[in-house]
């Protein structure tokens, strides 16, 4: 996603309303008139105390931390993988200074949540999702003349939140009838999980995983293992996965054998 799609993105509620929520505390403090008036017209009241200035360093490490798990690369995704520590950090502020404006902070955090979703990715896509425990493996059996770019992925994980709109943008710029992506939720289907080696613990680093099956095998997948079998680390931008999976080549070596694109999304 470019920084121009970011700056547009911006300009819908859900973004300006939760960066608004992130920073009130500090604009609060901040701001002279609003400071004397919530907390005391001393003006030392209007700086941040230690207990403060721990509260907000302590954020900045898990943030830095979470984002980085969840493969975050652009403007957009970082803050939507920061909104929900920010907000609870600056809940953590408010009842520091008086457990009522806590109060307060967490019925606007938990009205702007249930009135502001986050907004979805609403483009094309040309996906297929798995929705059976043998959907994939009967797929692939089907006919192994296809190949297919599977994306292993789980509701609730953030990485596979702010991936899912780079899949959708993927599959409709590089599908044909024998070049397909797939979706599978190894939540809901252990027997996928444990099959295909994807682990979808609350701790696990392959989340999401790409894999690539060609003649009804996997011949490569992201994030993969070096020789020691540690996981290596993957971003998952889209110039990552084109250059990971050789997108360009792979498309116009399928499209050499005159099969014409896929218009339509499939459920399996």
């Amino acid at each position: 996603m470019g920084l121009k799609k970011d700056f547009i993105l911006l300009t819908k509620p859900y973004y300006w309303v939760n960066i608004l929520l992130s920073l009130s505390y500090l604009l609060a403090k901040k701001t002279p008139g609003v400071c004397a008036y919530l907390f005391t017209p001393k003006e030392s009241e209007c700086e941040l105390d230690s207990r403060e200035t721990e509260i907000l360093f302590f954020l900045a490490i898990v943030v830095m931390i979470r984002t980085r798990k969840a493969g975050s690369v652009t403007m957009i995704n970082y803050l939507t993988s920061s909104f929900i520590y920010t907000k609870i950090a600056n809940l953590l502020l408010w009842a520091y200074a008086d457990y009522l404006y806590g109060v307060v902070f967490g019925v606007i955090f938990t009205i702007t949540a249930l009135v502001l979703p986050e907004p979805t990715y609403s483009g094309p896509e040309n996906v297929t999702y798995f929705r059976s425990e043998f959907a994939l493996d009967d797929e692939l059996e089907n006919d192994r003349k296809v190949a297919w770019i599977v994306a292993f992925y789980t509701v609730w994980n953030p990485a596979c939140v702010n991936f899912a709109p780079i899949f959708s943008e993927l599959s409709a710029e590089y599908c044909l009838e024998n070049l397909r992506f797939g979706k599978v939720d190894v939540g809901r289907f252990p027997g996928t999980e444990k099959k295909y080696h994807v682990s979808d613990s609350s701790l696990s680093r392959q989340l999401p995983t790409i894999i690539l099956f060609r003649n009804g095998k996997e011949v490569l997948r992201r994030p993969g293992a070096d020789s020691k079998g540690k996981l290596q680390t993957f971003f998952f931008s889209k110039d990552n996965i084109k250059a990971a999976f050789n997108l360009n080549t792979l498309y116009k070596e399928c499209k050499e054998n005159g099969v014409s694109s896929s218009e339509s999304s499939k459920d399996k």
